[in-house]
């Protein structure tokens, strides 16, 4: 049995009285809408329920109870039930915006502790922690509390949640920490806690809104500054080695138009936190910006750019850039869309950086369809439901509206979510339209489908109805990256990280048909290297991408999708035959086969493309040949390569040989250019703020 102190006062919890009960219903909303998940409770009892997306709720009530009606950004209402079986509730907007409310904390005493028997509930009267003997042995106050407020068995004691699995919220040094906390909680340093308070559900809810319907803990360290471990999941990644020629003159692997890696560690750059090396996919982070590729002139819908040079961070290598460059779309251009938003509304959604700022980055989108687009809009927690129909792209008021009416709370039934969407993406499907589902979530799924095979199953079932999919993730600390990755890579779609209103303008403002309009499905890249030219070769990033050689000429392997004026990157560091290299090793005289190179002298490698239109199920290949002629390198090639080296170097990876960070700096600058919206310059400085930091 987990050994922990009772470091809080328990109080009583007196039972209802056993007068006859009834079901009392109604409909909540403010002045304009219904509002849907808002929390209703039975004062000074464990009863509580929500209003679904219609804004109705039932709950189970006796005469002379009082409803307490609560959510974030509106002001709690109190209802008595008299005779009455209908209470319809308007709920006034909160004066005082979450954001800006100031945390009040009242510091207690950490004093030292006995061990003690396991308690289930927890809750204060007071603010000092009793001191309390056990078998005369002391052990440090802070661990042991730790545990017992972070172990998921518990509860605070006074709050609305003593039948149910949802845990209080967590504040530490006055941040709100995102997601699951139970493991990050008990993962802080025990010595570097001042002291612990514990709000009940009264207070708490004061403070915090419905976000602390289920009391609050409110953690201050010594330092007053701690960045609490999260429970992110980022898919486990192997960094690419040398391939020798000889056994491997193949390199095969699907496109990857996704960008969520760059903004998701500028976040954690700009909040100083740690970077997961699994959180590093150098390939989104070099696809996150535009290169000067020219657009596409001939019968295909991309253009081919390459281009070979001296690898800047090792003189004995060559690096070589294979870009392509998809056919621009204007919007007048772009079919009829039919869009569904499937928009995550679960209690892990409730913070500033996720709906909220989801909402927001979601009007952008709205404010440039057409009056011949559709969007409807789903939402899932815990079940799943439709707030719009089928909805004109002309009728923005309407739309808006069903955004602004969004609240989080409940738990994250992501599969029955995904299955509704797509029901009703296939039922309103236009026939040479664009038909997409847009998914906006923190990737928490915990009911229904969840798991990322489950996942990976649901969406290659849903994508064979022509429906293609976007993921945007939102939020922190419990961002599950390795899901959305593999819903977008399965769904034929992409998948961003929005971390600012800037970010959601750079999505859905200037890359929106790339977003929108597939152009290319499919799109495969294999590399031919010539072993007369080329001793080692390897392909930086693209790890989670990579497919067995047989699969380039397979049509029914899956790769990734080309969106209108989106630009594709891929750099290989090559070995030149008769260059000594550490990274190669010996290999044993093949005895049954022997190698014939064909003389092609002035050719370093051959590079094949396999695509199918987005309707279509066959592919078409292009091939194109690289010369092994190197040249300076262009602003684009410098700007590539930086990206690239900050990569490995968040990676820690080995291939960065004796660079430096300041030599990323230096290449970013060289490779700035003209840099028309300041993404570069901006990443100069990004790199310069993780030096500092770091």
């Amino acid at each position: 049995m987990k050994k922990i102190i009772q470091v809080l006062i328990l109080i009583l919890y007196i039972p209802g009285t056993f007068a006859q009960q009834k079901e009392i219903s109604g409909v909540v909303s403010d002045d304009k809408n219904v509002l849907p998940f808002v929390n209703v409770l039975i004062k000074g009892s464990n009863k509580i329920t929500t209003t679904n997306i219609d804004g109705k709720y039932i709950i189970k009530a006796t005469k002379g109870d009082v409803l307490v009606f609560s959510s974030v950004g509106y002001e709690t209402e109190e209802r008595k039930v008299h005779d009455s079986s209908i209470i319809n509730v308007t709920m006034r907007v909160s004066e005082i915006p979450l954001e800006e409310v100031v945390v009040v904390e009242e510091i207690i005493e950490a004093v030292e502790y006995e061990e003690a028997e396991p308690v289930e509930y927890l809750s204060v009267s007071s603010p000092v922690i009793k001191r309390d003997k056990v078998n005369g042995r002391r052990t440090n106050v802070a661990k042991s509390a730790l545990y017992a407020l972070s172990n998921k068995n518990t509860k605070i004691k006074g709050t609305s949640n003593l039948n149910t699995n949802e845990e209080p919220l967590y504040i530490v040094d006055g941040v709100i920490i995102e997601g699951n906390s139970n493991k990050a909680i008990q993962n802080i340093d025990p010595n570097k806690i001042k002291s612990v308070n514990v709000l009940k559900f009264k207070e708490a809810q004061s403070l915090y809104g419905a976000a602390a319907k289920n009391g609050c803990v409110i953690i201050t360290t010594k330092a007053g500054n701690y960045n609490v471990e999260n429970n992110e999941e980022y898919k486990e990644i192997q960094e690419n080695h040398f391939e020798n020629v000889t056994l491997s003159p193949l390199s095969t692997f699907s496109i990857d138009v996704d960008k969520a890696s760059y903004s998701n560690i500028r976040r954690m750059i700009n909040k100083g936190n740690t970077i997961p090396t699994d959180a590093v996919k150098i390939e989104e982070m070099i696809n996150y910006f535009d290169y000067d590729y020219p657009q596409p002139k001939g019968e295909h819908p991309f253009a081919i750019t390459t281009e070979v040079v001296k690898t800047p961070w090792n003189a004995k290598t060559k690096l070589v850039r294979i870009g392509l460059q998809g056919k621009k779309y204007e919007q007048e251009e772009l079919p009829a869309s039919n869009l569904t938003f499937l928009i995550d509304v679960s209690g892990s959604m409730r913070y500033g950086s996720k709906l909220p700022l989801l909402k927001r980055a979601f009007k952008l989108l709205v404010n440039q369809l057409r009056a011949k687009d559709k969007v409807s809009i789903v939402v899932y927690a815990g079940a799943a439901g439709v707030v719009l129909e089928p909805t004109s792209g002309d009728k923005k008021e309407k739309i808006l509206n069903a955004l602004d009416n969004l609240r989080a709370g409940g738990s994250t039934a992501g599969g029955e979510g995904i299955k509704l969407a797509y029901k009703l993406a296939e039922k309103n499907f236009k026939r040479k339209g664009n038909n997409r589902v847009i998914l906006a979530t923190d990737g928490d799924f915990n009911v229904g489908a969840s798991s990322d095979k489950a996942m990976q199953e649901l969406i290659e079932e849903k994508r064979k109805t022509g429906v293609f999919l976007s993921v945007l993730g939102f939020g922190y600390g419990n961002y599950k990256d390795s899901k959305l990755e593999t819903l977008a890579d399965k769904g034929n779609g992409n998948h961003a990280y929005i971390d600012t209103m800037q970010e959601a303008q750079k999505v859905f403002g200037k890359e929106f048909g790339g977003t929108l309009y597939t152009i290319a499905k499919d799109v495969k890249i294999q590399v031919e290297f010539n072993p007369k030219k080329v001793q080692a070769y390897r392909l930086i990033g693209y790890e989670n991408r990579l497919l067995n050689d047989e699969d380039f000429v397979d049509d029914t392997k899956d790769a990734g999708e080309l969106g209108s004026n989106h630009n594709v990157t891929a750099l290989y560091e090559v070995i030149p035959v008769g260059v000594k290299s550490e990274y190669l090793k010996n290999i044993p005289d093949l005895k049954y086969t022997k190698t014939v190179v064909n003389d092609y002298k002035d050719e370093l490698l051959t590079v094949k493309f396999r695509y199918k239109k987005p309707s279509g199920t066959k592919s078409i290949e292009l091939v194109k040949t690289v010369k092994d002629r190197e040249v300076s390198a262009s602003n684009d090639m410098n700007f590539v390569s930086a990206v690239a080296l900050f990569g490995m170097h968040l990676r820690k990876s080995q291939y960065k040989s004796d660079s430096k960070i300041e030599d990323v700096i230096a290449l970013g600058k060289k490779g700035r250019g003209k840099d028309r919206e300041g993404f570069r310059g901006e990443f100069v400085r990004l790199v310069k703020a993780y030096v500092s930091t770091n």
